[in-house]
């Protein structure tokens, strides 16, 4: 997720969010703004930490005002914890705070007739044919990457409404001698990321893999070249709405309306199953007799999607970063508040250790002084070089979007010494300050909608759940019931909490999406490897066991480190990884990797 333009901004701008499971393998590298297609919507690169989309926060019931575009790893929740108060209709998991006094903005479109296989049962998939090689359309790539296509159902409930494509890029096994092992698959999260171009801008990151795999993925549909999804160039409501509850519900209608007149036949046909069964198109395709896989984030869901559809066809499946397969949006934004509060902790555990610290060695009185640090600028926003505008919310995406790398950490201490003593949003703003669109690609091969990756975002989270936004409540009931859960999200944190209260009517004017995630429950897929880890922001711990739970073949890899995914940052991550997909060896129970280890 790079956006990499910014904009002067006015204060109480409201608009919809686009969120991201940011997911990057991450190597940690830098911290980048997750979301944007290559953003960790994208998780990007096996090597960014992606921008972590926290929605719009402000002293209001809802956050008013500086509304942020999301763009974490979906928010996740924690398995086993009580229901909120919050009736199945709404829900979460995008960002940004859209009614002066309720309401927050709507996370994209949703999904239509034949989203999601009701049934559980996979219907069968009209024969592949081979998949021709030649030249990728997005430059650079690494020596010897190929890219090509795969030819799918729109709908795979009703292969007679036509086909669609899906871009794949190929890095052939660099030692095919060495017992070649077919094709691996990947995902580095989203959604929303495009596979083509995170493949291309770390290979590295899979070298070991890719002596004896073909290293495979793929833009999913909706998604860059694979009939991109769009919603006019955003999903913002624009300022000039009312700022009462009934206007701002009328607005977010409208803008599912726009979204599904610029994207076109495949919007009601985008989401975790329709694409799980493009993934047994590819296999097909590619001649492999099971599909071996490793995803991130969002690309965990994916996979566990895949082996519940067709367990007899999972071969080898690493699952990094594990997503939640069955609590509702608004369940899953207020752990990614508690996800992201608990790595704040952790940070400021670390920081405070090293004499430069802004905030001291008391930690308690240190997570004070970042909330009104947050409180400060959204009452009295600073203002950057450019002219633009630098408020509590930007502050908090910053933070958010650090805390996704360890290697991040230095940056974001040194960023925020320079807000608190100089008064200076530079540092913050390299972070991950207030950007705007990024201008359309042009009429080039590789052209993609520049709102492309928060509207496959927005699609694929609200066609994942099967509830939806009560649109025929009455506005003042709605508002109620948000305000009523305000006290329940402040508390899990100051600095997140409020502005994921801002998602829970992300999918609101939205159609119902598929049940079938939220009821997969022992599907008889082969033992897999997942691999959770404690200090993540985005996926936490707690998702790992449920979904190892739900999946009942699964070893999990407990990593004690930081930051969002391990295999990127930990060696003995990776080896446990390697080992089960280049050899087959999974060990039984539960296995530790240290911090740094």
């Amino acid at each position: 997720m790079h956006r990499s333009h910014r904009r002067t901004r006015t204060p109480g701008r409201t608009r919809t969010p686009g969120r991201s499971h940011t997911d990057a393998p991450g190597r940690a590298g830098t911290a980048g703004r997750a979301g944007t297609a290559g953003r960790a919507g994208t998780a990007g690169r096996a090597g960014t930490a992606g921008r972590a989309g926290t929605a719009g926060r402000s002293g209001a019931a809802v956050p008013t005002g500086v509304a942020r575009r999301a763009g974490a790893p979906a928010p996740y929740a924690t398995a086993g914890r009580p229901r909120t108060p919050v009736r199945a209709r709404l829900r979460v998991r995008g960002a940004a705070a859209v009614c002066a006094v309720v309401l927050a903005s709507a996370l994209g479109a949703g999904p239509g007739p034949g989203s999601g296989s009701g049934s559980g049962s996979a219907a069968p998939t009209p024969a592949a044919g081979s998949i021709r090689w030649g030249d990728c359309p997005d430059k650079p790539v690494p020596d010897g990457m190929t890219c090509g296509s795969v030819t799918v159902p729109l709908d795979h409930d009703d292969p007679a409404k036509g086909t669609i494509r899906v871009a794949l890029a190929r890095i052939p096994a660099t030692a095919p001698g060495r017992h070649p092992l077919g094709s691996l698959l990947l995902n580095f999260g989203g959604p929303g990321g495009r596979g083509t171009t995170s493949l291309a801008a770390d290979p590295a990151t899979f070298a070991k893999l890719g002596e004896r795999y073909d290293l495979v993925t793929f833009d999913p549909r909706g998604v860059g070249l694979s009939e991109p999804v769009s919603c006019g160039g955003s999903q913002e409501v624009g300022d000039r709405v009312p700022a009462d509850a009934a206007s701002q519900l009328a607005a977010l209608r409208a803008v599912a309306r726009r979204c599904a007149l610029h994207s076109g036949p495949v919007l009601p046909y985008v989401g975790t199953v329709q694409v799980a069964r493009d993934m047994e198109a590819i296999r097909r395709a590619l001649g492999d007799r099971r599909l071996n896989y490793l995803g991130f984030s969002y690309g965990t869901r994916l996979g566990a999607v895949y082996a519940a559809l067709f367990p007899h066809r999972t071969g080898r499946m690493v699952l990094d970063g594990v997503d939640t397969l069955g609590e509702p949006l608004a369940e899953q934004a207020l752990a990614s508040a508690r996800g992201r509060q608990r790595a704040l902790e952790r940070f400021l555990a670390w920081c405070a250790h090293r004499e430069t610290c802004v905030y001291g060695t008391n930690t308690r009185t240190a997570k004070e002084r970042v909330d009104d640090l947050v409180a400060r600028l959204d009452r009295d926003p600073l203002i950057g070089d450019d002219g633009s505008w630098f408020t509590g919310q930007d502050a908090v995406d910053a933070i958010a979007t650090a805390l996704y790398a360890q290697a991040a950490w230095p940056a974001l201490a040194d960023a925020l010494a320079l807000a608190e003593r100089r008064h200076d949003p530079v540092g913050l703003m390299q972070l991950g300050g207030p950007t705007g669109p990024v201008p359309d690609a042009g009429d080039g091969p590789a052209r993609v909608p520049a709102d492309n990756a928060e509207a496959a975002l927005t699609a694929v989270n609200c066609a994942d759940d099967p509830d939806r936004s009560e649109d025929r409540a009455a506005p003042a009931a709605v508002e109620r019931e948000i305000r009523d859960l305000e006290p329940e999200f402040r508390a899990v944190s100051e600095v997140f909490g409020p502005g994921q209260l801002g998602t829970v009517l992300a999918c609101y004017g939205r159609p119902a999406g598929t049940d079938f995630i939220r009821r997969i429950d022992h599907p008889g897929a082969p033992r897999m490897l997942l691999v959770g880890t404690r200090g993540d922001p985005a996926t936490p711990y707690e998702w790992t066991e449920e979904t190892a739970r739900r999946l009942g073949s699964a070893v999990i890899v407990d990593h004690k480190g930081d930051g969002h995914t391990g295999y990127g940052t930990s060696a003995c991550v990776r080896g446990y990884a390697d080992a089960f997909l280049t050899d087959g060896h999974l060990p039984h129970g539960t296995r530790a990797c240290p911090a740094g280890e």
